[in-house]
């Protein structure tokens, strides 16, 4: 028989506590896959795996290498977290003009 393996949030003591008593022939006779039971639940297990990301809502952004003078990449970061959106800004804002 497997034993199951505590979760670190759980105390020892509550695992211990826990009185789970082993299911019935009848239980097991009536228990059915959960794509039986839950088709729409099952086919959304089935798509995606824990720890994925779902689809993305806005467009996505393509990663690029950028060489930029150090000092115009100081500047951006000593303004702070969001740096990168505040550059990407402005070179929107350039883009324009072309």
């Amino acid at each position: 028989m497997r034993t199951r393996k505590k979760p670190r949030q759980i105390v020892q003591e509550d695992w211990d506590d826990v009185d789970s008593p082993p299911l019935s022939d009848q239980e097991l006779a009536n228990m059915r896959p959960l794509r039986h039971t839950f088709p729409d639940l099952a086919e959304y297990a089935a798509k995606r795996k824990r720890g994925q990301r779902g689809p993305q809502k806005a467009p996505t952004k393509k990663p690029v290498t950028l060489r930029i003078d150090p000092d115009v990449l100081d500047t951006y970061k000593a303004t702070g977290p969001g740096w990168q959106s505040r550059m990407n800004e402005a070179l929107r804002r350039g883009t324009k003009s072309l």
